[in-house]
């Protein structure tokens, strides 16, 4: 319906013959996705205007590239940054036009049909898997006991400071000045310049856990719902009380600033590039279970210390989780792994008293080192002692 009245658009709006046909038809998909989401429970749609669109797309076979040169219809030849050339064999379709505080960017979809989909490996294959508990301390604790640490990029003194500062500098600009306007655009680089090592981090995080082993399992965690404001609290009178909103900001700045949605997304694409697989478990009672004896205790946990309250074992909390969660998925999914091989010709290890320990002290004949050289005497003769001629 928004598609047969484009023309009329076109014409009561002169300044629509400037944008290509496809863009327009592009950006009516995007208004019928966005009432689509409303009719199932989305909120209501925000009408923009042509200078609020930060992004658009151009349909498959309008876009030509030579080079470090792409050719955008409505305005001709551009110069661009080739990052990553495009690989033979590959057809160019959608193709996004992005505005961001640092620049233009340009996304290239292209597709090939003869190259094979990703490896699906099965379940009776995995033999490894690693088990990942996301955290604020640490971004994340793996169950073989290592972590990785938190860069906390946006939420660091430093980077707090200095955002801070330029954004006290907006709010001291009058409004709708240029100055506000160049002021906003700093802040706006710093949100993006935070961003960009975000993601960086994130994907070298995700390749080295990825490889370690045949998959990788974490939680399912509603973080959408975790970092939503405390519910307000009303008195008989009426009045609002304290809800603790103030104390949960903190931690809802630091659980946006780790993005665990985000570096789950990473994980998940890394393994079935590389024909692995990730796994989502139920996140219940995984920092309450003891890996020992399985006993399932809120008392256990003591901050970040795990105490079991049944059998004693005392460990991490964080690294007790991320073990509990590969057990997890291990039982979950029926997963068949292989242990680790333990050497046979190990010496098995024997409890002693203080009267099996051997003590031995030099005879005469033993000579101290001389001056200048390290030689002891060359049949040095030992005496075991009791313990009563200490």
């Amino acid at each position: 319906m928004q598609d047969a009245n484009l023309q009329e658009l076109k014409d009561a709006r002169p300044w629509y013959q400037e944008i290509d046909i496809g863009v327009l038809q592009l950006i009516t998909v995007r208004v019928n996705e966005s009432f689509n989401k409303f009719f199932k429970g989305a909120g209501f749609p925000k009408f923009k205007r042509r200078h609020d669109f930060k992004s658009f797309s151009y349909k498959p076979g309008r876009i030509k590239i030579k080079g470090n040169k792409i050719y955008l219809p409505k305005i001709g030849w551009m110069r661009f940054y080739n990052s990553r050339s495009l690989p033979d064999g590959f057809e160019i379709k959608t193709v996004t036009v992005r505005q961001k505080a640092d620049g233009w960017y340009v996304s290239v979809r292209i597709e090939n049909k003869t190259v094979p989909d990703f490896p699906i490996i099965p379940d009776s294959e995995i033999k490894t898997i690693t088990g990942c508990d996301m955290g604020l301390g640490k971004l994340v604790y793996l169950s073989d006991g290592s972590s990785i640490d938190n860069p906390r990029f946006a939420t660091n003194k430093k980077t707090k400071r200095l955002m801070k500062i330029r954004q006290r500098r907006v709010s001291r600009k009058q409004k709708g000045s240029k100055n506000r306007s160049k002021a906003q655009l700093r802040v706006s680089k710093l949100h993006n310049r935070i961003q960009q090592r975000r993601e960086s981090y994130q994907w070298d995080v995700a390749n080295r856990i990825v490889k370690k082993a045949d998959a990788v399992t974490v939680e399912d965690l509603p973080v959408k719902n975790m970092i939503k404001r405390c519910k307000p609290v009303k008195s008989e009178a009426g009045r609002f009380l304290s809800n603790g909103q103030s104390a949960k900001r903190g931690l809802n700045r630091s659980i946006a600033d780790a993005s665990w949605y985000g570096l789950t997304q990473k994980l998940e694409y890394l393994a079935a590039k590389l024909g692995k697989k990730l796994y989502k478990i139920n996140p219940k009672y995984t920092s309450q279970t003891c890996s020992k004896c399985r006993q399932v205790d809120k008392n256990s946990r003591k901050g970040e210390k795990f105490i079991c309250t049944n059998c004693g074992h005392i460990d991490d909390a964080n690294l007790q989780a991320a073990k509990n969660v590969k057990t997890k998925a291990i039982e979950t999914y029926g997963l068949n792994i292989v242990k680790k091989k333990v050497r046979r010709d190990s010496p098995k290890p024997v409890q002693t008293t203080l009267f099996n320990v051997g003590m031995y002290e030099r005879s005469s004949d033993n000579t101290l080192p001389q001056k200048g050289k390290r030689r002891v005497g060359e049949n040095p003769e030992y005496k075991q002692l009791s313990l009563w001629d200490i």
